[in-house]
């Protein structure tokens, strides 16, 4: 069985973790590989290789730094269909679901080309006369990613390509339970021939990532996860001085207006709340329907979770795939009878789908819960699986209410076809990222993703011009040079 390896200042690593865990593929509960619980010694070994890099990378000038990102984007496009395979043999999330998220990180490999222009300063003549003020962004040092399960190849890619463009070195420890897909990546990496320590992989676990957060070398601190992990990582890594974003986090409505084209939104919706079996932090997990458009979706809506096809995502005519393990499984499914004894309706109930072929692997199907009361803990839990809730009320400013009252704040969309709505929708709606008329409001590379509230913990989010700030800091210059010392020249 294959023992995976660390990467660390340009070499691949045997770690000598004493525990190992299981890499398991959802779907068939088979064992891929084993993962070592990298100790702390082998973080120290990686910080120190990347703090001894940035001493010369950070004085490489961006536009050579770059060259090195134009030609990982070239083998990312060659692999895409390998890597793609391996997120989904680990992952559970289908072929195409695979292939897309890849895409998304090379569009983020993409605009952090783009750095000679989003790294630079700014500057005024005269501030006061004969004096000049400068402004520019240098690069903080030492930086790492701590990353979720459920997009083993983006998430890592909203951080890493700006830390390094900008003239950081970095770090990146990957869900324990997906790390081949970072081997994969990786192993591109090495082709780049980047100075040594530069990027760096350290596999492991809880104990791995408070090595992380403590150690007083690394400057800052990306992570993406649940919230209550996220404060976790927030309040540890901020006490020990350093830059944090914490992505958290979720619960978002999808409104559905009586004016709504009723095919395309359910469509939509469908794809929102049960696409990667709603193991992502903008699934749609609740839809508030409005008036007369209650009946008419929550039939639309039934009828296409009964007819998604469930299997293993490297069947082709697979639109669903499993969750992650079989705990995940099991808290979906005991979140789902804990609605229906709090009075929801299971309109459709995915539980104990029979898969043939893939009997042994961890599948929920799609879940319609009906009648659900604001109040409710299923209305207010992170289900973080294909379940989606139903609520109806009368009024766009009731289902308004309803989504700024949640604590959660990551994504609030709503299907309309009347302008003056969306325009009340998304000038009103308290969440960081909004869709009209879309299901998963998920921002191209050249924005930001915009958590609120609990959803996200920090001042600067990734991607982006955010990215960018996040991972220098400004230095500001105010300049004179008196007349008598210019004429000794």
């Amino acid at each position: 069985m294959t023992l995976l390896k660390n990467y660390i200042n340009g070499q691949w690593i045997a770690s000598s973790a004493s525990e190992q865990l299981l890499v398991t593929n959802p779907a068939t509960a088979e064992t891929l590989a084993q993962v070592p619980l990298s100790p702390a010694a082998e973080v120290e070994q990686a910080v120190q290789a990347a703090a001894e890099a940035f001493v010369q990378w950070q004085r490489v000038p961006p536009t050579e730094r770059i060259q090195f990102l134009f030609k990982l984007k070239g083998l990312l496009d060659n692999g895409i269909d390998d890597i793609a395979q391996t997120i989904t043999l680990e992952c559970g999330k289908t072929l195409k679901e695979s292939t897309g998220e890849l895409r998304r990180a090379i569009e983020n490999v993409e605009v952090a080309c783009g750095i000679p222009t989003l790294m630079q300063g700014r500057n005024l003549e005269n501030i006061s006369r004969g004096i000049d003020e400068f402004m520019f962004r240098q690069p903080l040092g030492v930086a790492a990613a701590i990353a979720p399960f459920n997009f083993p190849a983006m998430i890592p890619f909203w951080f890493l390509p700006y830390a390094i463009a900008c003239g950081n070195t970095y770090l990146v420890k990957p869900s324990e339970k997906v790390p081949l897909t970072m081997q994969k990546i990786f192993a591109l990496i090495d082709q780049l021939e980047l100075p040594p320590g530069v990027i760096n992989l350290v596999n492991g676990g809880k104990a791995t990532v408070d090595a992380l957060l403590d150690h007083p070398q690394i400057r800052a601190i990306s992570f993406v996860g649940s919230t209550p992990v996220a404060r976790y990582i927030y309040s540890r890594a901020a006490a020990s001085g350093k830059r944090v974003q914490c992505q958290g986090g979720a619960k978002n409505p999808l409104i559905v207006l009586p004016d709504a084209d009723m095919e395309m939104t359910t469509r939509i919706a469908a794809d929102s709340a049960f696409g990667c079996a709603g193991q992502r932090c903008l699934a749609a997990s609740l839809a508030i329907t409005v008036g007369a458009a209650s009946q008419t979706f929550t039939e639309a809506i039934a009828a296409t979770a009964s007819s998604r096809k469930v299997g293993n995502g490297l069947d082709p005519d697979v639109q669903m795939g499993p969750v992650i393990t079989a705990e995940s499984r099991q808290r979906i499914e005991g979140l789902i009878q804990q609605g229906i004894e709090d009075g929801a309706k299971a309109i459709v109930d995915g539980r104990n789908p029979k898969i043939s072929g893939s009997e042994q692997g961890y599948f929920v199907g799609p879940t319609l819960l009906g009648d659900l009361e604001p109040d409710s803990a299923i209305a207010n839990t992170e289900i973080f699986g294909p379940v989606l809730g139903l609520m109806a009320v009368e009024t766009i400013d009731a289902a308004i209410a309803l989504v700024n009252r949640s604590q959660w704040g990551n994504m609030a969309c709503l299907f309309t076809s009347s302008g003056a709505a969306a325009r009340k929708f998304r000038y009103e709606a308290e969440a960081g990222n909004i869709g009209i008329n879309i299901g998963v409001a998920a921002p191209m590379a050249f924005f930001p993703f915009s958590g609120w509230k609990d959803s996200f913990l920090g001042d600067l989010h990734g991607q982006s011009d955010h990215a960018v700030e996040f991972f220098t800091q400004t230095k500001v210059v105010v300049e004179r040079w008196p007349k008598e010392w210019s004429r000794r020249f």
